[in-house]
C-alpha cells in the first residue's frame, strides 16, 4: 500500500481537470493504496517570496495554506497534479504551489512517482506539453523523483465536459496501477 496524494488545482465548480483527479483517486484507492485528495479551491496559497528561509528550516514563513499542503506532498510516496490548460501551460494556482513546495528541496521527501492529469478546450496531442516541461522541471529538481505518467482529456471545455471521454479510463487505470 503506498500514500497518494492527489492534489486538484482548479477553482471551477465541475472542472474536468478535477474530474480527471476523482478517476485517478478511485483507481489507486480501488488498488488498496492510502488516498488523500486536496482541492486547492478555497485554499490561500500566497507567491513565493524568494526568501530561501525554507532551506535551512524545511518550513516556509508564510501563514497561509500551502505549509499543510507541502507537508502532506512530503509524506507521500505518490502524488498526481490535475490542472487545466490555460494558454497551454498549468494553471497559475498549480505553480504557485510548486513554487512553495521549495522547503522540499532540501529535506528528505518520500515521493517517488509523480503524475500529471490535464484538460483542455483544444484537443490537439500537443497541448499539454508546456505544462507537463512545467511539472517535469519541478521533478527534476528531486533526485528521487519522476513523471511516472500524464493523461489529457482535450476537446473539454464547459464544466463536466469529461463524462465518457477516454481520458476518464485511463486516469481510473493510471491510479489503478500504482502498488
Amino acid at each position: 500500500m503506498k500514500k497518494v496524494l492527489v492534489i486538484s488545482s482548479s477553482l471551477r465548480d465541475r472542472s474536468n481537470s478535477e474530474a480527471l483527479a476523482d478517476e485517478f483517486a478511485r483507481g489507486a484507492s480501488d488498488a488498496g493504496n492510502e488516498v488523500v485528495k486536496i482541492t486547492l479551491k478555497g485554499k490561500d496559497i500566497r507567491f513565493c517570496r524568494g526568501c530561501l528561509a525554507c532551506q535551512q528550516t524545511q518550513g516556509c514563513i508564510i501563514g497561509d495554506d500551502a505549509p499543510a499542503i507541502v507537508g502532506k506532498m512530503h509524506d507521500a510516496d505518490v502524488i498526481a497534479f490535475a490542472s487545466p490548460i490555460y494558454y497551454y501551460e498549468m494553471c497559475g494556482q498549480l505553480k504557485t504551489l510548486l513554487d512553495r513546495a521549495n522547503p522540499l528541496y532540501s529535506s528528505d521527501y518520500c515521493f517517488r512517482d509523480v503524475y500529471m492529469l490535464t484538460s483542455a478546450a483544444e484537443d490537439e496531442e500537443h497541448v499539454p506539453d508546456r505544462a507537463i516541461a512545467g511539472l517535469t522541471g519541478w521533478i527534476d529538481c528531486f533526485d528521487k523523483a519522476r513523471l511516472a505518467g500524464s493523461v489529457f482529456a482535450g476537446g473539454v471545455s464547459g464544466p463536466g465536459e469529461t463524462g465518457g471521454h477516454p481520458a476518464m479510463k485511463q486516469a481510473y487505470g493510471m491510479g489503478n496501477a500504482i502498488r
